[in-house]
């Protein structure tokens, strides 16, 4: 007789063994991962949507049918206020994907949680910084010393995992 396996994130009923869902969740530092990972791409999203908006407000529009539905073709043209945002997501793209991978990666090499912790604490604080001074233009150096400062767990966590497949 074929049973059925119970969804994603149940055990099946006196199996004892908890769900794969379960166990991912009880990895402390995973689970902080997760959490601060998540926090980051919601800020892209925000990113995205101040994009957006910028680009309402100055009409200044990449596609000609856009700017033909606001106005006409005059609003097809580059700004720099929408060319600010484009570039603060840009670097978002470019410095939380990896992100996300080496912190995955990271998560399951069993470090210390708190080690852990302060290396996602760190790059989450860093870009958060390096956001706001791109978008609300903060003096020099501000915007570049939280991304330095962003990059040092990531640099951390990808020679972390270089040591354990060298040495595996």
């Amino acid at each position: 007789m074929h049973t059925r396996n119970p969804p994603l994130g149940q055990a099946s009923e006196g199996d004892g063994v908890p769900a794969p869902a379960n166990r991912m969740m009880d990895n402390e530092v995973f689970s902080n991962f997760l959490l601060y990972s998540t926090m980051l791409v919601i800020k892209m999203y925000l990113v995205a949507v101040i994009t957006g908006q910028v680009r309402l407000r100055k009409k200044a529009f990449a596609n000609p049918e856009d700017a033909l539905k606001h106005g006409g073709l005059q609003y097809c043209r580059i700004d720099h206020d929408v060319e600010r945002c484009r570039r603060a997501h840009r670097n978002d793209l470019e410095n939380i994907l990896p992100f996300l991978f080496l912190g995955s990666i990271y998560s399951f090499l069993e470090p210390d949680p708190f080690i852990a912790w302060l290396h996602f604490f760190i790059f989450f604080v860093g870009r958060i910084i390096h956001t706001i001074a791109y978008l609300v233009k903060l003096r020099p150096p501000i915007r570049s010393v939280s991304y330095t400062i962003a990059q040092f767990p990531c640099v951390s966590m990808a020679l972390q995992i270089l040591w354990e497949v060298i040495n595996t």
